[in-house]
């Protein structure tokens, strides 16, 4: 267990220490389950009620807070960042000094392993693929054949990356996640399916995270792209010749259907859908649930869905929802007639 005096954390975070430096600590914890072992953080100012009965040995915050912290504090213009630095210190990682092969993970002798990679159980790594130095890959994940994977890259259990993708470097890829499965492409032969080979491939920029479960299609002819520091959470499609900017955030069960294109910084909430061939511009944030139908041009937040309500209050607005028609009708007849009324005095 890693233990931190608060004047090393001080040092290592780049924080102003206001309290004792010898204080010791040796885990991190929500301000109401703290010890005082523990340092906790606080970034918002809804959870100053819990500063005062913390019974943790220090607390992250933001100078203009430290008048409610009766303890030690670490001063720090954004604490959710300085709590994000914190937690690599406290991460519990496997030891990467040496080779760690499990007897049972199966090398293409085509293959090429950088130093100090580490293979769990029954983990396959396919002809021609070059993995980078300190790559780990988790007990039942498949490399497909000339894959390429970056330096200090970790891919969990079980997870599958297809011939030919290209994974970048420090790239997180949780268990389950599945990288270059064949795009939803099939053309109709009077009411036959007939599959479209999918061509392409996945590309994975740098520092990405991939959640789990998380399913990445490859490029129909051309490949699908996802950019630098892009974080995908669980359960996410990403269809076909998507293209996801630099520093974008997807959230959990979004849908991205094909040959979207996605700017940098966007970010996208919780079961949003986007449709197909759309291109939407950087800086656009869409709130969870929405359906985005048509292209966005301008950096923005962006909403579509009817929020939840009493099932009583839904069911007389649902009947009024099919009435807006014949409403708009009127109000539209309305308005003539009263055009008319003051045109003639």
């Amino acid at each position: 267990m890693p233990r931190y005096t608060l004047g090393e954390l001080a040092n290592r975070l780049g924080l102003e220490l206001q309290g004792d430096a010898q204080y010791t600590v040796s885990r991190i914890a929500t301000l109401v389950n703290a010890g005082p072992d523990s340092i906790s953080f606080m970034a918002d100012a809804r959870y100053r009620k819990y500063l005062a009965e913390t019974r943790a040995g220090a607390v992250i915050l933001h100078p203009g807070e430290k008048e409610y912290c009766p303890g030690n504090a670490l001063l720090s213009d954004n604490p959710y960042l300085s709590y994000a630095q914190l937690s690599a210190l406290f991460a519990s990682t496997p030891d990467s000094d040496t080779d760690l092969v499990h007897q049972s993970a199966s090398i293409d002798p085509g293959a090429r392993l950088g130093k100090g990679v580490r293979l769990g159980a029954h983990a396959v790594i396919g002809k021609g693929c070059l993995v980078g130095d300190g790559v780990s890959i988790g007990a039942g994940s498949v490399i497909g054949e000339n894959v390429q994977i970056g330096d200090n890259t970790v891919i969990h259990g079980n997870a599958t990356v297809y011939h030919d993708c290209r994974i970048g470097q420090r790239v997180v890829v949780h268990a389950g996640a599945v990288i270059g499965s064949d795009g939803f492409g099939f053309a109709n032969d009077q009411g036959n399916w007939i599959k479209i080979h999918q061509l392409g491939r996945v590309i994975v920029g740098n520092d990405v995270e991939i959640g789990a479960n998380t399913t990445i299609d490859r490029g129909a002819i051309e490949d699908t792209v996802i950019g630098d520091n892009v974080i995908i959470d669980n359960l996410v499609q990403v269809a076909h010749n998507v293209r996801i900017g630099d520093h974008s955030a997807v959230a959990g069960c979004v849908g991205i259907a094909g040959s979207a294109e996605i700017g940098k910084h966007c970010a996208f909430g919780g079961g949003a859908g986007i449709l197909g061939h759309l291109s939407i511009t950087d800086g656009v944030t869409v709130t969870a649930m929405s359906l985005v139908t048509n292209s966005i041009e301008a950096a923005g937040v962006y909403s579509s869905g009817t929020p939840l309500e009493p099932k009583s209050r839904w069911q007389k607005n649902y009947v009024r929802f099919k009435q807006l028609d014949e409403m708009a009708r009127r109000v539209k007849a309305l308005e003539k007639q009263i055009q008319k009324l003051t045109e003639e005095g």
